[in-house]
């Protein structure tokens, strides 16, 4: 089955981000501006715009020792927060467990203009995974 997701191609661009009061903070290099605004449960209620990333593109620069982590259903997605400011700034997602996923919103300085955004119903994620695994 061929996915419907468009992809945006610019040269590699290298971000850097982290949670909202400084204690955790990342590096990524994106080669695909594309990210997805899921209908799920935990990303409505977090806001969390999904940039699926191979983990080799991701640097954690700080913050590891702040870092708490919050699992449910299955237990292979690896949410992790900030224990100070309760951010969200990437997890492990079930959909890629070799890779990891950033929050745009968690990125320095306003960067939706950069990516294009779309839908993805995760609210029937079992129907609707291999989307995003065969987009990545």
């Amino acid at each position: 089955m061929k996915n419907n997701f468009m992809t945006i191609d610019h040269q590699s661009s290298t971000y850097e981000g982290g949670c909202h009061c400084g204690a955790v903070r990342f590096r990524i290099v994106v080669n695909q501006h594309l990210a997805l605004d899921c209908n799920c449960s935990i990303c409505r209620k977090k806001g969390f715009l999904h940039l699926l990333l191979p983990l080799e593109n991701f640097t954690l620069l700080q913050g590891a020792e702040v870092l708490s982590t919050y699992t449910f259903n299955t237990h292979i997605a690896q949410h992790y927060f900030c224990k100070i400011c309760g951010i969200h700034s990437f997890y492990r997602p079930r959909s890629h467990p070799q890779g990891i996923d950033i929050n745009v919103r968690c990125l320095d300085e306003d960067m939706l203009s950069k990516f294009q955004i779309q839908g993805f119903d995760g609210a029937n994620w079992e129907e609707n995974v291999d989307q995003i695994r065969e987009s990545n």
